[in-house]
């Protein structure tokens, strides 16, 4: 095949740093995976990953659990959210995010997005008065962050818990804010294609002592409690300790070791994603049918992927997205009829009432996404460069 085709796969990742591989080495050669234990000293590799959370975004506390997922359920409950508490969120995410909505038997209201994939203020708003709800999560879905000026003020206006999904914002801020520090708590991910790579994982982080003793008692302490980076006092675990039930949402040993050394080290790979985004976004600039979404002037970004709305029919896009993938370049599409592999909208979750979002069906229907490795050379760069224009460039 002549012309421009990409040789390596956008769903490989880059090696583990040799401090992540002699961790888990040691963490095998102990044997003890579980982060409990009636004779296990403090300085376990999660109690360590805890403290360094907390220490990196200058919170009190942070709670290590096994998932994204596990987070915000966990942050949710731990919040005060309760059955049948209604919950907004931005109608633009993934499946685990209502998904942990869902898990607390909370009602999913959801709210528009504008063209540029942030929550519609004036919908948000429209959703407060019209549904009174007890949170809103916020998802900063594939690294999109919102007007969070406004989305604060709409929250505390109206006495609305805000809890944010910091899966792909590891490192991204608002106005000189890291995304997480908004609410009552942030929940950030540690699979493998977030920032950092972990296989799977989660951490809340938290000022409110509440919060983080509900936390760590329903992720599964045994009353452990103590053995955790970050715990509150006494005092508060067992205000909470008699009416709290054990989810087992644990992070485990092998885990925070992979992922302890990579928080060092994360600012290096944000440079290299945002060096990447920005090559790519300029490279495919001008093309017909073609816009990227608008970053806000007061966001510093942490992409992992990059996003474009193609302005086309259905069989249009298609076509296109089929020639990218010819030439080693996979596209996810979120207009698809159905959902397909890690990508679906909010029309494919039959669990959740529908609610019309004009702004945010006209955006998605053409939304594509590419997933970069943080490795990705310029040359590769250029070649992704080459293969859309390839596609898109008529």
């Amino acid at each position: 095949m002549e012309g421009p085709r990409l040789e390596r796969p956008l769903t490989s990742v880059p090696p583990l740093p040799a401090a992540a591989m002699e961790g888990a080495g040691a963490v095998l050669d102990s044997a003890r995976l579980f982060r409990y234990g009636e004779h296990v000293p403090e300085g376990t590799w999660v109690a360590r990953l805890e403290r360094a959370f907390a220490e990196h975004f200058g919170t009190r506390f942070a709670v290590a659990v096994n998932s994204g997922g596990s987070a915000m359920f966990l942050a949710l409950r731990s919040a005060g959210v309760e059955a049948d508490d209604v919950v907004l969120l931005n109608a633009f995410t993934l499946a685990p995010v209502p998904g942990a909505i869902e898990h607390l038997g909370a009602k999913v209201v959801l709210v528009d997005v504008d063209a540029d994939l942030r929550v519609d203020l004036v919908d948000l708003e429209t959703a407060i008065v019209e549904h009174r709800p007890k949170a809103f999560l916020l998802s900063h879905m594939r690294g999109h962050v919102a007007d969070m000026a406004g989305v604060v003020a709409l929250c505390e206006a109206h006495d609305v818990i805000l809890i944010e999904d910091c899966a792909h914002t590891l490192g991204a801020s608002y106005d000189g804010t890291p995304t997480g520090l908004f609410g009552a708590a942030g929940c950030f991910s540690l699979q493998t294609w977030k920032q950092i790579n972990a296989g799977e994982g989660g951490i809340i982080v938290t000022d409110d002592e509440d919060l983080a003793a509900r936390a760590i008692l329903a992720s599964g302490a045994y009353m452990l409690h103590a053995q955790h980076g970050t715990p509150p006092s006494e005092d508060v675990i067992q205000r909470w300790a008699p009416h709290t039930p054990n989810c087992s949402m644990r992070l485990n040993e092998l885990a925070a070791a992979i992922a302890l050394p990579q928080l060092a080290s994360l600012e290096e790979r944000n440079d290299a994603w945002r060096a990447i985004y920005g090559r790519l976004e300029a490279g495919v600039r001008g093309l017909p049918n073609l816009r990227v979404p608008r970053t806000l002037d007061e966001v510093v970004h942490a992409p992992t992927s990059f996003q474009f709305i193609a302005d086309l029919p259905s069989d249009a896009i298609e076509h296109r997205l089929a020639v990218c993938a010819e030439r080693g370049v996979p596209i996810k599409w979120f207009g698809r009829p159905q959902a397909t592999g890690f990508t679906s909208v909010h029309r494919h979750w039959g669990y959740v009432e529908a609610r019309a979002l004009p702004k945010g069906d006209a955006v998605l229907a053409g939304l594509c996404d590419v997933r970069l490795p943080s490795d990705l050379t310029e040359d590769e760069v250029d070649t992704i460069v080459a293969v859309l224009r390839l596609a898109f460039d008529h």
